[in-house]
């Protein structure tokens, strides 16, 4: 194969790089076209000792082959020292190695405090001395690479090396930030857990087994990883003797106990099993912060429900697969939500009314109205009462996305009212990885009149390929996919968000703690609270029943939407309509970061509304 992988121009800076792997590493990248600091100290794999004999011999051997390489003498600890030795020949530093490390093995009984600092010392202090000092020069140029150098004792552990694991797995987390904060400017870190014959592996393996582990197949793996083209980051890989392999965290899909109930040790011990079942289908591979969080936040929502006297037995059958009929015959309690002008007020304010709307904000306007999409609000709780684990096997209520909803008016509502609301099981699919679950909500009045109808449908993780059907009856516009016409739209609308939006909407009634509070948005992965999906939901709306139902709500008959993508407070949603008979398709999108936030939706139309095919300007 051609050299075609080329570091030209690059000048790259390699640590412990007198023999073994750095001194694979900086041959390789002078044959390369690299211009290389060769950094060794000299010393034994004990960090013992100094001379520059062996980084010496290195930049002989490079240069002798048509290289251009540079010896450097000093301790990582003085990192600024080594960076400065490249910019000073080279004028500049595009990769560091990260490669010099030590050994003091004894078992954790007898280590000593130096064992123990020594080896923290060079390895993590020694990679964030080089590092720190590479780092504004990598910022402004727009371009770097870091290798670290992790173990398979870092990893997994190994008797007799608790300094040197922790130290090692200390880099892993290192490599990960670097490659989250380096990202913007095109700086990218990755990991090797390298098993190579070595000054410090030769002294815990045979030499059978050195003579197989070649450095120089470890070698090839970072280059790739250190090329301008190659676009990995954040990654960690073992290597050795020819092999190449990532690695990745896995998680099982665990329990969620109720929080507001008090967890004793024996609910873990009852549960033990399913804890630690990494074999059911629910396990999840998360690689980020926010992806971590999310079953930890979903469960924010599990919580226990009062005893209603009335006993429903499970429809799990012993097999575990899901009886889907048997769940659609099930019948749970019903829910009350009283309500008055004020929250009618309070839900149009949250979804962006203005004081100039009186018709949504004053109560004694002739035409005062809710925006119909206020028919979610009295659903919560109802739809927060229907008992999963007595429906699906292994449910983790960890695992549920909402995915779309589906709400049908049959009556406007009232200024104030007393309703009930009664959950249902509308249906349940096999999507193979999980399940889709769809929840119908029946809300009525106290004359028991149908007021309207909610369709929650939720994909729920790890519960799947229990042979039930893949896709679902047509339910007319429950079901549609709502699919935009290849036409410019009719009508658009663009609406800036208040920064105070989700604070203000939480209050109909959606708590998620998500949604105000700023360390709890950090620790999911997002850079302030997000907006609620169904905030967002009836922003859409509202533009909908203003353009094409001039406000009345007997003209609005149902809506639907899948939630696509996160709302930030703050951002601009611009609403686009097409009109297609009695429907107006939509879609949502957050301008300021061009990305669809509700797709594939439809408002139908009924009355009036049906039969004009012009919104309203």
């Amino acid at each position: 194969m051609a050299d075609n992988l080329r570091f030209d121009g690059r000048v790259v800076v390699v640590t412990g790089a007198g023999g073994g792997l750095g001194k694979s590493h900086s041959l390789f990248f002078g044959s390369r076209g690299a211009s290389v600091v060769v950094n060794d100290l000299g010393g034994s794999h004990t960090g013992d000792g100094a001379s520059s004999r062996a980084a010496d011999l290195v930049v002989d051997e490079i240069r002798a082959a048509g290289g251009k390489a540079v010896a450097n003498y000093d301790s990582v600890l003085d990192g600024d020292k080594i960076i400065d030795t490249a910019m000073k020949a080279f004028g500049r530093v595009d990769i560091v190695i990260n490669n010099a490390g030590i050994l003091k093995d004894v078992s954790f009984a007898r280590m000593t405090d130096q064992q123990w600092d020594a080896i923290f010392s060079v390895h993590v202090h020694g990679a964030y001395k080089v590092t720190k000092a590479a780092w504004p020069i990598f910022r402004k140029q727009k371009f770097g690479r870091v290798i670290n150098t992790t173990s398979a004792a870092g990893i997994y552990g190994n008797f007799g090396q608790a300094n040197y694991s922790a130290a090692k797995l200390a880099l892993v987390g290192f490599t990960r930030t670097l490659a989250l904060e380096g990202k913007k400017d095109n700086i990218h870190s990755n990991v090797i857990a390298p098993i190579a014959a070595s000054r410090m592996t030769e002294t815990v393996l045979p030499p059978d087994m050195l003579a197989s582990l070649k450095p120089e197949m470890v070698t090839p793996l970072v280059a790739y990883l250190c090329h301008e083209e190659t676009t990995e980051n954040g990654s960690l890989f073992e290597v050795g003797a020819g092999y190449v392999g990532k690695l990745r965290w896995e998680r099982t899909g665990g329990h969620g106990f109720p929080i507001d109930q008090k967890l004793l040790p024996e609910q873990i011990s009852e549960k033990w099993d399913k804890i630690t079942d990494f074999e059911d289908g629910r396990a999840t591979h998360p690689d980020s912060t926010a992806e971590s969080m999310e079953s930890i936040i979903s469960n924010f929502e599990n919580t226990s429900k009062a005893d209603t006297g009335a006993a429903r037995p499970k429809v799990i059958p012993e097999d575990g697969k899901v009886d889907v009929e048997a769940a659609k015959s099930l019948t749970f309690p019903s829910e009350s939500f009283s309500y008055t002008e004020r929250d009618v007020i309070l839900y149009n304010l949250g979804i962006g009314a203005k004081r100039t709307d009186l018709h949504l904000v004053y109560e004694n306007s002739e035409a005062f109205t809710a925006v119909p999409t206020f028919g979610v609000i009295p659903s919560f709780a109802a739809m927060n009462g229907v008992p999963f684990g007595e429906i699906l096997p292994s449910f983790n209520p960890m695992m549920l996305l909402h995915g779309e909803q589906y709400l049908e008016i049959i009556r406007p509502f009232p200024a104030n009212a007393r309703l009930t609301s009664i959950p249902y099981v509308v249906d349940i699919l096999d999507k193979g990885k999980g399940c889709v679950a769809t929840i119908g909500v029946k809300t009525t009045d106290e004359d028991g009149n149908d007021i309207c109808i909610n369709e929650f449908t939720i994909f729920i993780r790890g519960v799947g390929n229990f042979g039930g059907k893949k896709e679902g009856v047509d339910r007319g516009a429950a079901t549609a996919t709502n699919k935009i016409p290849n036409r410019k739209p009719d009508h658009v609308v663009s609406e800036k968000t208040g920064e105070d939006q989700a604070a203000l909407y939480r209050l109909s009634g959606d708590w998620n703690p998500l949604h105000i509070d700023p360390d709890m948005a950090a620790v999911g992965g997002f850079e302030i609270p997000i907006l609620h999906g169904l905030c967002s939901f009836g922003i859409a709306g509202k533009h909908i029943f203003n353009a094409y139902c001039n406000n009345d709500p007997n003209s609005f008959k149902n809506i639907k939407v899948r939630f696509a993508k996160t709302v930030n407070p703050g951002e601009t949603l611009e609403t686009s309509m097409w009109r297609e008979g009695n429907r107006v398709l939509f879609q949502v999108r957050a301008i300021e970061r061009d990305v669809i936030v509700i797709s594939n939706a439809a408002v139908e139309l009924q009355g009036e509304a049906s039969k004009s095919s012009k919104p309203k300007l």
